[in-house]
């Protein structure tokens, strides 16, 4: 069985968080920990509450960690994981609440880590892998090793539930070499993650059928608890109920080689440590079952029959519903040998009942990855869609030129003969047939045309899938050489280089976005719009911040759900802050309002920044716009962010304007209070910004 770290919170180093919280808090943290660590959660929790409300005034740190210990509670001892996930909620509001950035930083990720793991055991897989991806984009900027090891350790155990057993392999190598790099002495959660990681590869390998890579991993994960478990008196017994679960793994090798009685020797010795009370049953069941496995392969029924015997009552006060279905199946196969088929058929059946249970469950993972995949290919057609849409658009220009130039000299030819004879009538009809017949040859030219664009359009494709990787791979490249040992010039070429390819992937998938939003279908939804709209601000509060700007969020006073595509809108929301914060001089204020109006919400995003100048303002909307400008500290603009926000409103029903002044500019979404149908009757109104 792969291990998982039993808290998320209350094993933390005293060391790291002990200056993010008040004095007043800092006792009950250090008392509720050791309560944790001594496995005494219930009563650490009592003791907190009771504490807890008798602080003055506790701050958003304070009351994160306090929501964190409840969440451990609830989420790793009851696996009460809806409770679970409220609380990491709470943990996210007192996350975004916080106003220094290593804090926000550091409670984000957890927080997102927590929501992710929850949603993971709620078998919510989609939402599980948006909180781990959101983790994965702040940890690519501010995150260090320990947290992007955290990261790269729940992406492994992904894989391996998808039985992706070498990338999981990987992902759990890279974890461990995250994790390596960070000198921490007597920190038992390093400690555990380092153990399991090394276990977890050695499974990985196992199951991918690596066997000798297997047993190198495991040896190496046996070692590793005998020389440091010891450093960690606390956790009394943990030593040999890590080494218990290393044994177990280690024996299903042997059981592939053929080699039965080392196997039978590591899963008695297994057995014998996590039968114990207050040890792993969980992985002494599984341990049996293997050892059930060999008695029956060898045809020793009787040890087979005392085996099962004996693991029945352990199943019947301990769940295991893969134990449970294994046990069925054994008993089964015992009974046939015993030529006992009623008895057989009964277990079998429930074996197979059992299986199908476990079954249904795995395949959510698995369409969670086909859904993924199928996301790709919509993206990759996109793309293409936009391709052949811009060939198309050129080509209609250009018929449309030369027809207009066409139209021209037939009227002038009208007007000359008509006050001509009609010798002249009969030269136009003439010149009426020689034109029919260009005509006929500008069709034939445009199909050859359309041809040579198909091709061309090919060609294009290819380029775009080969562009694209190996531009990313110069930015991840350059981010890596840029933390190595160079010279200051060195360092500020490969910089330039990083900063250049990461503009270019952002060029090219502001292309994507506006491929996505001219050819997809909008999948609206119910969406809470304070909830969206404050979610977007949130997540933009420190861009802003390092512009020295702030943004004042002013909400509906009571909730409003919408029904929208809450990934579209929630990136036109996020587009117009972004702009307001870029085009704003340092220490401005952005405002954003939502209120409502008629049958419609509005919301409008305010600056006080550069303006738009008159002349640019009938091309703001326009895609590939020369209305562009860099931002107020010479930040990028592709000109393509406005054009994609506002095809988006009009497939949402919506609409999207603006009103500019040289001192700042004022940009008005508005979304129908109606069923959301698209293509709803949203309207621009004159809305006054107030606050």
């Amino acid at each position: 069985m792969v291990f998982f770290l039993v808290c998320l919170t209350g094993c933390e180093k005293q060391s790291d968080d002990s200056g993010r919280y008040t004095e007043a808090f800092l006792p009950v943290f250090n008392q509720t920990t050791r309560f944790f660590d001594a496995d005494q959660t219930e009563k650490g929790l009592t003791y907190l509450d009771s504490t807890f409300s008798k602080l003055s005034s506790p701050s958003y740190s304070d009351r994160f960690r306090f929501y964190a210990f409840h969440y451990v509670h609830y989420q790793r001892v009851l696996h009460n994981y809806p409770t679970a996930l409220l609380y990491a909620d709470s943990m996210m509001q007192m996350a975004n609440k916080t106003s220094d950035k290593p804090d926000y930083v550091h409670y984000l990720a957890e927080a997102n880590y927590a929501k992710g793991d929850t949603y993971f055991d709620l078998n919510q897989y989609n939402e599980s892998y948006q909180c781990y991806y959101q983790g994965y984009l702040l940890g690519k900027s501010y995150l260090n090793n320990e947290a992007l090891s955290d990261y790269t350790y729940r992406m492994g155990m992904i894989m391996y539930k998808k039985s992706r057993y070498l990338a999981a392999a990987n992902y759990f190598k890279e974890s461990y070499k995250q994790r390596s790099d960070i000198k921490a002495e007597n920190d038992f959660v390093a400690f555990y993650r380092m153990q399991e990681l090394l276990d977890n590869i050695g499974l990985s390998h196992k199951h991918n059928g690596d066997l000798d890579s297997a047993l190198v991993y495991f040896n190496k994960a046996t070692l590793f608890v005998s020389a440091n478990a010891d450093k960690y008196p606390e956790k009394k017994g943990f030593k040999e109920m890590a080494l218990g679960v290393i044994y177990g793994n280690e024996a299903e090798v042997y059981i592939e080689q053929k080699k039965y009685d080392n196997a039978i020797d590591l899963l008695q010795k297994s057995i014998a440590i996590n039968k114990q009370k207050g040890f792993d049953n969980t992985d002494a069941q599984y341990a049996q079952i293997k050892l059930a496995r060999i008695y029956a392969d060898q045809h020793q029924i009787t040890k087979l029959k005392g085996l099962l015997d004996e693991l029945r009552p352990q199943l019947d006060s301990t769940r295991n519903g893969t134990a449970e279905a294994e046990w069925h199946r054994l008993m089964g196969e015992y009974y046939i040998t015993q030529n006992n088929l009623q008895q057989a058929m009964s277990h079998l059946q429930l074996y197979n009942t059992l299986k199908d249970s476990l079954a249904k469950q795995t395949s959510l993972l698995r369409e969670s990855d086909v859904n993924e995949q199928l996301s790709n290919y919509e993206k990759a057609h996109e793309i293409e869609l936009l391709n052949e849409n811009n060939k198309i658009q050129r080509i209609y220009l250009v018929v449309s030129i030369l027809f207009g130039l066409m139209a021209l000299v037939i009227i002038l030819l009208v007007y000359r003969y008509w006050r001509r004879s009609k010798n002249d009538v009969r030269l136009m009809n003439q010149l009426n047939k020689q034109i029919n017949e260009q005509n006929s040859n500008l069709e034939k030219a445009l199909e050859k045309l359309q041809v040579s664009s198909q091709e061309k359009d090919r060609i294009l494709r290819a380029v775009a899938h080969d562009l694209r990787n190996p531009i990313g791979g110069i930015a991840s490249l350059t981010t890596i050489m840029a933390e190595e040992a160079y010279s200051d010039e060195q360092k500020e070429m490969i910089n330039l280089v990083r900063e250049t390819s990461y503009n270019s992937l952002e060029l090219i998938n502001e292309i994507l976005e506006a491929a996505n939003v001219t050819s997809i279908q909008l999948n609206p939804e119910p969406v809470e719009i304070n909830a969206l709209v404050n979610n977007s601000v949130e997540l933009l509060r420190f861009k802003a911040a390092e512009k020295g700007q702030q943004i004042l969020f002013d909400p509906l006073p009571a909730p409003q759900e919408l029904q929208i595509s809450r990934e579209k809108i929630w990136r036109v929301i996020s587009n117009l802050v972004s702009n307001a914060i870029k085009f704003s001089p340092t220490g401005a204020t952005v405002y954003v309002l939502v209120e409502k109006a008629a049958d419609q919400v509005i919301i409008s995003v305010k600056d006080n920044g550069i303006g738009i100048p008159e002349k640019m303002q009938d091309q703001v909307f326009n895609m590939f716009t020369s209305a562009q400008r860099p931002g107020t500290a010479g930040e990028k603009s592709f000109g393509l962010g406005l054009s994609i926000c506002q095809q988006i409103m009009e497939k949402s029903g919506g609409a999207i304007w603006f009103n500019s002044r040289k001192d700042g500019t004022t940009f008005y979404i508005s979304l129908p209070l109606t069923d959301g149908s698209v293509g709803g009757s949203a309207q621009k109104i004159s809305v006054p910004f107030t606050r």
